[in-house]
């Protein structure tokens, strides 16, 4: 089992569904930026009371404060122990390089690339019936997403690290195809 896994897929891929199925098989530690953020504000830490000034504003959390916030995480016992799974990092070329400069060589040794059509997610997102989830801000969101990805999807395949896993079918079709890749390291 890889030390250091990523996961990434557009809004609605079921990411947060494999990555949850993926830390019980794995037993890694499964760590979101939302999870993140909120244990660093809960915390009080210095990273964590700039995040929460900066999201009390209604402002995105900076690079510098997320990459503080996850090298912090990424030194605590139970991820050096078992390892960790990182949903929602980095989801920018300048986090991978800093991953990779906490964790070594590539930073992950594997990238999972959750793939599902936009016009799917789009459906998924729609069927969910939140209320910001209309037709206009998932559109929006998922523009915001491939902008910044694709350069990330580059970097790790540039390192030979990423894999791009189908998730259309049902969950446990998925997670059997992602199973497949990281018994296959």
């Amino acid at each position: 089992m890889p030390q250091v896994l990523v996961i990434l897929g557009r809004q609605g891929s079921g990411k947060g569904t494999q990555a949850a199925l993926l830390a019980e098989r794995y037993g890694v530690v499964h760590v979101s930026t939302g999870d993140m953020l909120r244990a660093a504000v809960e915390a009080g830490t210095e990273l964590g009371l700039r995040a929460k000034a900066v999201m009390d504003a209604g402002d995105l959390v900076g690079d510098d404060i997320m990459i503080g916030i996850v090298d912090e995480r990424l030194g605590d016992a139970d991820i050096q122990a078992r390892g960790v799974l990182l949903d929602g990092f980095p989801r920018t070329t300048a986090q991978a390089d800093a991953l990779a400069e906490i964790a070594g060589g590539t930073g992950a040794d594997l990238a999972i690339n959750l793939d599902v059509p936009i016009a799917e997610v789009t459906e998924r997102m729609l069927a969910r019936g939140r209320a910001d989830d209309t037709a206009e801000t998932i559109a929006r969101r998922l523009e915001l997403y491939e902008a910044e990805t694709a350069p990330l999807l580059a970097w790790f395949e540039e390192r030979g690290c990423l894999a791009v896993v189908d998730g259309l079918g049902a969950e446990d079709e998925v997670f059997a195809r992602m199973a497949e890749v990281i018994d296959g390291l």
